[in-house]
């Protein structure tokens, strides 16, 4: 069938404009939609920045700092990666290997980590061969021998002695040198001794010799190295700079992929919807062409003509806003911390390309979808159907519905009986098939709505009364103002209510779970002594430093998943109450490890049994679980002694010390004291991004949705404009014409709000139970304020535009 533009399609578009306004609106925000998440995806694909601490060496090996895992069998086998938590590092054996590859001058084995002088101001440690590389220059003295030092920023000057708390504890040094630049360098070899990982660097920074060319020099020290690390050059040296790029790369494909699969989707889903209406409503004019001798053929190829004039228009212009949402979400992100500041957002073309073609695409199938029934029906017929509303919808998409709906109903049930991510995941896939129902099964459900509803409406008197006449008689009109409604009640408040969910338990078990008189904290972290300073203190009975990471678990379907740990250097039960449910925590010692029970569920493992997992930097490992505990939403999932750890962070030091007695003036010298309730609300705000994230892609999916809903109010009143008039004609008074068009829209926002809260319900009970234990927390503000934006929205958006249909010129 050819698409070229013809008379007709033209014709319509020129002459009668204001059809296709709602529909050119509700495709321009879907291509805004698309292409903001297209921005965010393919930003994630492409992120680089340029290197800072290896700026000067022009090739640089480090560990891969991703774990693979290969998932699958036969045709399905593949491998799946995970962001590590923290740094990987390779084999300090490596750097003699790197050094005699071809073309190589010098290779450095690089560390760099924390460490404090006595006032506790931090310094960046390294050896000083690193120099060569950073350009760090000495301004007096000379360079560190073995118990020397070179000191920056004016902490000493050269032959002082001065102690610093390393990871190693406290050393004195002799100052050697000094230079401009903040930081301490020890020899080479005393930097990696004092590191707390001695056998492993950081990176191994290779300088070329004279006339050696990097690219050749990667190659070389690649065959050199027997693929035991990644070698980079250009931007690509950042990667060896530690996990943020790779950590950033994750969350924009996240944001980008996943979150924008669902929202292309529902922008998708909502634009097609508003294309039928567009074309539903002009079953009249199709109604006369067919009259007239118009073929099924020649209304088709109208209707994509129309779709292929409109839709680019529409997809191009809303990548303006497109570009817009993107840029402002990608900042927030940067703002946060949760993207460095050298990544830029790719503005290239093949999102904005993408998301031209998915609304064409989009156009095109709806409106030829909708001009099944109008291009079908024999000309005779076309004028009497035009004039009703069918009562059926058509057989198969009754199944597909009640399909849908049934699937919702069985997944729900799944998801109740399920446990931790398992049941939140599945819970997932309730909204989708339960919102795929109602589109489905629109015009039935907005009958059996029109009915219940009905009934007190004729309580109201003959507005009422028509109101009620008119959303049962036009059940298909109401279905297509209902469905985008309960699409933004449903998404809007599964994502806030979750999050609202998730977080009360989270300060519940929080609050609960610390049961320590004093929580001593510094930005920098704790020396490695204080546990055994604070346990010294008169009125201590227990000091426990605790260190907060993460790990990798092994996952069938994604390869890996993340789990929040804590580390502790002591029997954590006087300070901790991690609300024991199996097992015991006297057994708690290196090897060992005690797992919260949702996420001992669903890995299958009991008391007794090992648990595989990768420690921070990657790491494999198999503790023995010793017991499984309630609290591991507030606290963390997995509990294990702090020196299974050693050597596996970037950071060495704790990020908290507990203690049981004593007082706070005698605690003020090892950092900032507060108490339980203090550090709970330090931890809130350390939630604040995952509040933002949350309440953001709310605001995205159920913004989106509500202009399409009140779009499509406005399109279905807009189109009842000669019925209207026709009512004033016989007699009925503008102001019962508007009561009747306010409790229609009355209708529309109590049975959208009800069904997407039902919808929402059916998620939230299931993934809140499976993520907290516990059912979902319903702030009586907050859902009476989701409640209260479906009813205003759709009174606003059929009260307006009745109004101005009423006016005297537009009646006259």
């Amino acid at each position: 069938m050819s698409f070229r533009p013809n008379g007709l399609a033209r014709a319509a578009v020129r002459f009668k404009p204001s059809s296709f306004v709602g529909t050119f609106v509700a495709l321009l925000l879907a291509a805004a939609v698309v292409s903001a998440c297209g921005l965010l995806l393919q930003t994630g694909l492409t992120a680089s920045v340029p290197p800072g601490r290896y700026a000067g060496a022009p090739v640089v090996a480090a560990a891969d700092q991703q774990a693979h895992a290969t998932v699958g069998r036969g045709p399905e086998r593949e491998t799946l990666s995970a962001v590590l938590p923290d740094r990987a590092r390779l084999d300090a054996s490596l750097v003699h290997d790197a050094a005699r590859a071809p073309g190589a001058a010098r290779a450095v084995g690089d560390v760099s980590y924390p460490v404090r002088d006595a006032a506790g101001t931090p310094l960046t440690a390294s050896g000083w061969g690193s120099t060569a590389f950073t350009g760090t220059r000495l301004a007096s003295g000379t360079a560190p021998g073995p118990g020397g030092v070179v000191l920056g920023g004016g902490h000493a000057r050269v032959g002082e002695r001065v102690t610093l708390d390393t990871p190693l504890g406290r050393r004195s040094f002799t100052v050697s040198g000094t230079t401009g630049t903040p930081g301490a360098w020890f020899t080479d070899a005393q930097a990696l001794a004092l590191s707390g990982h001695p056998r492993t660097v950081d990176a191994i920074a290779v300088l070329p010799a004279p006339g050696t060319d990097p690219g050749t020099l990667a190659a070389e020290v690649d065959r050199a190295l027997g693929g035991k690390a990644e070698v980079h050059t250009g931007d690509d040296r950042s990667l060896a700079e530690g996990a943020a790029l790779p950590a950033a790369k994750e969350i924009l494909v996240a944001l980008g992929g996943s979150f924008g699969g669902i929202a292309a989707l529902v922008a998708v889903f909502t634009a097609a919807g508003t294309v039928a209406l567009s074309v539903g409503q002009r079953s009249r004019e199709f109604a006369l062409l067919r009259a007239i001798g118009a073929t099924p053929r020649q209304l088709r190829r109208s209707l994509a003509t129309e779709s292929l004039l409109l839709a680019p228009l529409a997809g191009a212009l809303g990548c303006l806003p497109g570009l817009a949402l993107a840029s402002w979400w990608f900042g927030q992100l940067r703002d946060k911390g949760a993207i460095p500041q050298g990544v830029r957002l790719d503005t290239g073309p093949l999102p904005y390309a993408a998301a031209v073609l998915v609304v064409a695409l989009t156009a095109l199938g709806a409106g030829l979808a909708a001009a099944r029934r109008p291009s079908r029906v024999a000309p005779g017929s076309a004028l009497a159907e035009a004039q009703t509303e069918g009562r059926a919808i058509g057989p198969v998409r009754t199944v597909l519905g009640l399909t849908a709906a049934a699937g919702g109903a069985t997944l729900a049930g799944v998801a109740a009986a399920g446990s931790g991510e398992d049941a939140a995941n599945a819970a997932l896939g309730v909204v989708m098939l339960f919102m795929l129902a109602v589109a489905l099964l629109g015009p039935l459900v907005a009958r059996v709505s029109a009915a219940v509803l009905g009934l007190p409406l004729r309580a109201a008197g003959a507005p009422g009364h028509l109101a009620a006449a008119n959303s049962r008689t036009h059940a298909r009109r109401l279905a297509s103002a209902l469905t985008p409604l309960v699409l933004a009640t449903s998404f809007a408040s599964t994502l806030v209510l979750l999050h609202a969910s998730t977080d009360r338990a989270t300060e519940d078990q929080q609050r609960a779970g610390v049961v320590a008189d004093h929580v001593v904290t510094a930005p920098a972290g704790l020396p490695v002594d204080a546990a055994a300073r604070a346990a010294r203190l008169p009125g201590v009975t227990a000091a426990v430093a605790v260190q907060h990471t993460g790990v990798l678990l092994p996952d069938r379907d994604t390869g890996f998943r993340s789990a929040t740990a804590l580390a502790v250097s002591a029997d954590p039960r006087p300070v901790l109450d991690l609300d024991v449910r199996t097992g015991s925590l006297d057994g708690l010692r290196p090897g060992t490890v005690a797992v919260d029970a949702n996420l001992a569920d669903a890995m299958g493992v009991r008391p007794g049994e090992r648990l595989h997992l990768r420690l921070p930097d990657g790491r494999a490992a198999s503790p023995r679980v010793v017991a499984t505990y309630g609290r591991g939403l507030g606290l963390a999932e997995v509990t294990l002694p702090a020196a299974d750890l050693a050597g596996h962070r970037t950071v060495p030091y704790a990020d908290e010390l507990l203690v049981r007695g004593g007082t706070p003036d005698r605690l003020a010298a090892l950092g900032a004291v507060t108490d339980a309730a203090g550090r709970a609300a330090a931890q809130s705000r350390d939630r604040e991004v995952n509040a933002w994230a949350n309440t953001t892609m709310a605001a995205v999916l159920g913004g989106f949705a509500a202009v399409a809903a009140a779009n499509t109010l406005v399109m279905t009143v807009l189109a009842r404009r000669h019925e209207l008039r026709t009512l004033r004609l016989v007699g009925t008074t503008r102001r019962q014409v508007l009561r009747m068009i306010r409790w229609e829209g009355l209708v529309v926002g109590v049975a959208g709000t009800v069904l997407g809260g039902a919808i929402a319900g059916a998620t939230l009970v299931p993934m809140t139970h499976g993520l907290t234990g516990e059912g979902p927390h319903l702030p009586p503000l907050l859902v009476g304020s989701f409640a209260a934006a479906g009813l205003l929205l759709a009174l606003v958006s059929t009260s307006l535009p009745a109004r101005a249909a009423l006016r005297p010129e537009n009646t006259a």
